[in-house]
């Protein structure tokens, strides 16, 4: 069984914590650590039956009977902290982004193959059961040749401004996902990107520098074009959808929602909103993309998102950002 140590007990590293300890095979958790540790979330990693808690991740990489990290720290410490790793021969989960600074992206990847270890981001929608049923159509060439992919992201509600302000702006925060699907589902690189985006739902937002609402028009290597629109809020729920439009035909996905009942009268037709947010939507993924780190290390095989797929959508979205400043569609050839 292999020993996993988690840096950063926030909400995304209380995620992972849970989803190991209950749907994770041959891993368990045998350390966390973070600089805030404080009386809730020892009582909260003690309820979960982990023993070892630290303030010091550094306690982690120099523990011999742990063999792998996952970085679940703030944006602006991933890098670095994946260098430390690497260096100290675990291997690596990390969370999105690698960084926003693309020197220090190329620098994990070299540190990460002088190292020889397995290093996965988290791009955990690629696990989710609908998100993967799009992309077995398109791998199996059920719709023929992909044309058209288009993604809907929107969030139940904007974040707070101070989060906005560190976020590194939306493109780079919240579209990041959205980019790495459509790389995944179309199976191309991207080559060109034009994004129009404006502040329609908090003028806060715009204030503090950044958008809150985008559409997002890409084209890729193989010809294919792809299409994201993002809102920060919605007033229904959690919209998460996609489309993958073919020569042959088309395959869609649409919303999860507490049951797929519709109650029709003479009043109208009613079904349930979707799910809340992330953690409703996806906590399914999280378990399963964590399953597949842990059997590639077991297993030696490849991780199913390398460190490539983690630097990709940091170009993309650094594309799109020049391009909402610049007013132009930009390509990816001109940030890396």
């Amino acid at each position: 069984m292999l020993k996993l140590g988690i840096i950063g007990a926030g909400r995304i590293g209380q995620v992972h914590a849970t989803s190991i300890t209950n749907n994770v095979k041959n891993a368990s958790v045998h350390m966390i650590a973070d600089p805030f540790m404080n009386e809730d979330k020892i009582k909260w990693i003690n309820e979960l039956g982990i023993e070892n808690i630290t303030t010091d991740y550094k306690e982690i990489l120099e523990n011999k009977d742990i063999d792998a990290v996952l970085i679940c720290s703030s944006t602006d410490t991933h890098s670095s902290i994946s260098i430390e790793a690497a260096r100290a021969n675990k291997h690596i989960f990390c969370e999105k982004p690698i960084d926003h600074d693309l020197a220090k992206i190329q620098m994990v990847l070299e540190e990460v193959e002088k190292a020889g270890i397995k290093y996965q981001v988290g791009f955990n929608r690629r696990f989710d059961n609908n998100f993967k049923a799009i992309k077995d159509a398109v791998t199996e060439g059920k719709i023929g040749t992909p044309h058209i992919i288009k993604v809907t992201s929107r969030d139940p509600e904007a974040p707070g401004i101070d989060y906005v302000k560190v976020s590194g702006g939306m493109f780079l925060d919240m579209t990041i996902h959205d980019f790495d699907m459509v790389r995944y589902l179309s199976e191309s690189e991207v080559e060109e990107v034009y994004a129009l985006g404006g502040v329609l739902v908090n003028p806060e937002i715009g204030e503090a520098g950044d958008i809150d609402t985008a559409i997002i028009t890409l084209k890729l290597k193989n010809g294919a074009l792809g299409v994201i629109d993002n809102s920060r809020e919605a007033a229904y729920g959690y919209d998460q959808r996609a489309e993958v439009f073919g020569s042959l035909g088309s395959v869609a996905i649409s919303n999860d929602s507490g049951s797929k009942a519709v109650i029709s009268t003479k009043d109208g037709i009613v079904s349930e909103k979707p799910l809340y947010f992330f953690l409703e939507r996806y906590m399914q993924s999280f378990g399963e993309e964590v399953n597949q780190f842990v059997e590639a290390i077991v297993n030696d095989k490849n991780v199913p998102v390398n460190a490539n797929d983690g630097l990709q959508p940091v170009l993309i979205g650094l594309a799109a950002k020049k391009s909402l400043e610049e007013k132009r569609p930009v390509k990816i050839s001109e940030i890396f």
